[in-house]
């Protein structure tokens, strides 16, 4: 039995949508963390004759983001440079794209990443899908400001722009960020809204949409819960079946990834990044995006999903699918299990 089906088990369990603590994450704070001493290392690393990669993946994988922030701020002050700019003339590549990522703030690495999804010719909803479905409302909250902060204009603004259809509907819903967060459960409500979801899908013939779309993209985690319980009970499939079954296309994918966030974050992360590393060749922005967002949040319960899932662990198959010193920073950052 996967993760996705034992419902009853979920109810109970506390979800990285409202969770604050980040104690589930692979980086923590370097104990005697000296700033003078890490700018000291990179600067030799970068200045000297090629790049030393080495200590450039222990120093910035082995610190806090809040550190990272600390010894950037040094390093622009011992140097006149800024320390992303000499990492982006010294690497190149993925490598460079994974040591740049773990320089930024995390809301501001949210907010490039959209940035990234909605920019040039075509939306890359997958992108957007991640994040909008994955994130708490203050993680949200934080990317819009950064995104107001870094291009003055409104993130709903420039994503309604992007995105139409019943899709752009519910992504502008979670890019809000309102999600309700209530932990009380209405056990009435979650019946009532089983049997509208009932009636808007398999029971009908087409599917009213957006009755799925308010449902799934405002009520809190509890509810929702609670909600895919009573659905298992009244349909003859699960409520992501019954998604499935009933749409396609990126509305489809988006509202799986909801009902999947609703059950486990770090399962779905742990998914994605199964599908990322899977088949031929490796899509690693999405790889370097999971491993570095979720570093000081949830990795070791992405981890631990993972091998449940997969039957091996996330480290093993990183070993045996990235190489270099982007494969031995993305390792750092996992862990070892």
């Amino acid at each position: 039995m996967s993760v996705w089906d034992d419902l009853d088990l979920l109810l109970d369990s506390p979800s990285s949508l409202s969770v604050t603590s980040n104690t589930r994450g692979t980086v923590k704070d370097k104990v005697n963390f000296k700033v003078e001493e890490d700018v000291a290392a990179l600067k030799t690393a970068i200045e000297g004759i090629g790049t030393t990669e080495k200590t450039l993946v222990e120093v910035l994988t082995q610190r806090s983001n809040a550190q990272r922030q600390l010894i950037a701020k040094a390093y622009e002050k011992a140097t006149g440079r800024k320390l992303i700019a000499d990492l982006e003339g010294d690497t190149h590549g993925d490598f460079e794209d994974l040591l740049v990522a773990l320089v930024k703030a995390p809301d501001v690495y949210d907010c490039h990443e959209v940035i990234k999804a909605i920019k040039g010719a075509g939306t890359t909803e997958s992108t957007l899908t991640e994040i909008f479905a994955s994130r708490s409302n203050r993680q949200i909250k934080a990317l819009s400001e950064a995104y107001l902060a870094e291009t003055g204009k409104q993130l709903l603004h420039d994503l309604k722009s992007e995105v139409s259809g019943e899709y752009g509907k519910a992504l502008l819903i979670l890019a809000e960020g309102k999600r309700d967060e209530s932990s009380s459960v209405d056990a009435a409500k979650a019946k009532a809204d089983a049997k509208a979801l009932y009636e808007a899908g398999e029971k009908k013939w087409g599917t009213d949409e957006d009755k799925f779309i308010d449902i799934l993209c405002h009520r809190s985690v509890p509810q929702l819960r609670q909600t895919l319980v009573e659905y298992k009970n009244i349909g003859k499939k699960t409520l992501q079946e019954s998604i499935e079954s009933e749409m396609s296309g990126v509305l489809e994918k988006l509202l799986v990834s909801v009902v999947k966030c609703v059950k486990s974050v770090p399962a779905y992360l742990a998914e994605t990044l199964y599908h990322s590393m899977k088949g031929c060749g490796t899509t690693e922005s999405t790889l370097t995006r999971i491993l570095v967002s979720r570093s000081e949040l949830d990795l070791l319960d992405i981890r631990a999903e993972y091998k449940k899932l997969f039957g091996y662990t996330l480290y093993s198959q990183l070993q045996s699918e990235v190489s270099g010193s982007y494969g031995d920073a993305l390792k750092h950052l996992c862990g070892q299990d």
